[in-house]
């Protein structure tokens, strides 16, 4: 949370100082690849069951599916094909890739590093030569009170 905040501040400023040097539409693409690659990402996250490279496939793959049509509607329409707007879109659809990859990972850690902690292993606990076992209380890291704990069999 702490590190979003500062990451979408930079992000608004550095858009705001190049956006007299991109052209308008090029930002648009770039939005389109992003939107439109969050759902390629997201159909690829369900279809592959959250395998992280298809997952990027799938954000790439929607923005280049978008880039595509819309590129091929504009020449058509305004007879041009523009290979500068297919890539501002492909490179939006990188971007949400990267980012969710990113974020995910992020999330992968923090969930192992709390299951960890609560079946009680650290890092590496080792066997007391006595055999005796260290009692830990790890379901009092999931918040489930004594009296909770003492009716489980």
């Amino acid at each position: 949370m702490y590190l979003k905040i500062p990451f979408l501040i930079i992000s608004i400023l550095i858009l705001n100082k190049s956006h007299a040097q991109i052209e308008k539409d090029k930002a648009l693409h770039f939005l389109g690849g992003n939107l439109y690659g969050m759902v390629g990402a997201g159909v690829a996250s369900q279809i592959s069951k959250g395998n992280r490279t298809w997952t990027f496939v799938g954000s790439l793959g929607g923005s280049l599916l978008i880039g595509l049509a819309k590129e091929s509607i504009d020449s058509n329409q305004y007879d041009g094909w523009d290979n500068g707007d297919l890539l501002a879109t492909v490179l939006g659809g990188a971007a949400v890739g990267v980012t969710i990859d990113i974020f995910k990972q992020k999330k992968k850690r923090k969930r192992d590093e709390l299951f960890k902690q609560a079946i009680g292993q650290k890092k590496f606990i080792a066997p007391l030569k006595d055999s005796s076992i260290i009692t830990l209380e790890p379901l009092s890291l999931l918040g489930i009170s004594n009296n909770v704990r003492s009716s489980i069999p």
